[in-house]
C-alpha cells in the first residue's frame, strides 16, 4: 500500500505536470532566463515550483524546502529533521526546445536521507515511487534493475553538464575505454529519470558529475530500493540530499557488479582524479 507521504507527493508531482504540459503549446513566447552558463531556467520551473510547494505545505507547514529555483527553508520544531527536495522540471533545456524527455522529481529527506520518492513523466504518464525499505514501483509495479553481470552489451547513461565542461576530455576517456564493451552511451537531458531508468531497468548503469541533491535525490532512493547501488566516483557514500549537500557531486549507480565495474573504470581512466 503507498505511503501517505508519497500519495501526497504524487498529487503534487502531478499537479506541476499538468503545468509543464499547460505551458508546451508556447514555449517560443517563455520567459527565460540564464542562472549559469547554459543552464537556464523558464518562467515555468517557477510556477511548477510553487505548485508543488503550495500542495506539500498544506499538510507538513514544518518541514524544510530545498527546490533548484527556490532555495532553501529550514523545517521546525521537531520536524526540522525533515525536508523536501524538489525539482520541478529536470530537464529544461529539452522543455524548452520541445524536446519530450523532462520530468518532475520530489523527496522527501530525512536527516540527509531520501525516505521518499517520487518521479512523474508527464508526457508518458509514466510515475515512479519508492519509499525506504518498500521498493520501488513504476505504474504501481514492482521493478528492479538490470541483471547484468558487467559492462558487455550494457546500455550506460551519462550527462555533460556545461558547469563540467572543463573535465570533459577526461570525461571522454572513460565514454571511450567504456565503449570498448558497452553497448551504447545514452545522454538523455535529464539526471532523475536517467535514475529512474536504471531502477527499472531500461538503462543498466549511470555516471555523472555536476549533480545537485534536487536532482538525484529521489531516484537516487528508488536504484537502492529496486536492489541497485549508488556511490560516488571513488566509490564512496553519496553524501547527504538536503541543504548541507548543495555543492556538485559525482555519482554512479547501477545494479551491484555494473556499477562497482562502472565506477571502476572512471578511476582507471583518470575521470575521478581530475575530481581531487
Amino acid at each position: 500500500m503507498q505511503k501517505p507521504a508519497v500519495t501526497l507527493m504524487v498529487k503534487a508531482a502531478r499537479a506541476a505536470g499538468n503545468v509543464l504540459l499547460r505551458h508546451m503549446h508556447r514555449l517560443d513566447a517563455l520567459n527565460v532566463v540564464e542562472k549559469d552558463r547554459q543552464d537556464y531556467a523558464s518562467e515555468v520551473d517557477e510556477e511548477a515550483e510553487k505548485v508543488v510547494i503550495r500542495e506539500l505545505k498544506r499538510a507538513h507547514p514544518d518541514y524544510g524546502f530545498l527546490g533548484e529555483e527556490s532555495g532553501s527553508s529550514a523545517g521546525s520544531g521537531y520536524n526540522q529533521r525533515f525536508t523536501w527536495v524538489i525539482d520541478p522540471l529536470d530537464g529544461t533545456s529539452n522543455y524548452l526546445r520541445g524536446f519530450p524527455h523532462f520530468c518532475v522529481s520530489i523527496a522527501l529527506v530525512e536527516n540527509g536521507e531520501p525516505v521518499h520518492g517520487v518521479i512523474f513523466d508527464p508526457i508518458r504518464n509514466d510515475l515512479f515511487t519508492a519509499s525506504k525499505g518498500s521498493g520501488t514501483q513504476l505504474n504501481g509495479k514492482r521493478v528492479r534493475v538490470a541483471e547484468r553481470k558487467d559492462i558487455g552489451g550494457a546500455v550506460i547513461v551519462t550527462g555533460f553538464p556545461p558547469r563540467e565542461r572543463s573535465r570533459a576530455s577526461a570525461q571522454l576517456k572513460t565514454v571511450d575505454n567504456l565503449l570498448l564493451e558497452a553497448e551504447d552511451i545514452r545522454r538523455t537531458g535529464s539526471a532523475a529519470l536517467d535514475l529512474a531508468y536504471v531502477a527499472c531497468g531500461r538503462a543498466d548503469a549511470y555516471f555523472e558529475a555536476g549533480v545537485k541533491p534536487w536532482d538525484i535525490a529521489a531516484g537516487a532512493l528508488m536504484v537502492r530500493e529496486a536492489g541497485g547501488k549508488v556511490c560516488d566516483f571513488r566509490g564512496r557514500s553519496s553524501g547527504p540530499m538536503d541543504a548541507r549537500g548543495t555543492a556538485p557531486r559525482t555519482l554512479v549507480a547501477g545494479n551491484l557488479k555494473v556499477c562497482e565495474q562502472l565506477q571502476k573504470k572512471i578511476v582507471d581512466t583518470g575521470y575521478a582524479a581530475a575530481f581531487s
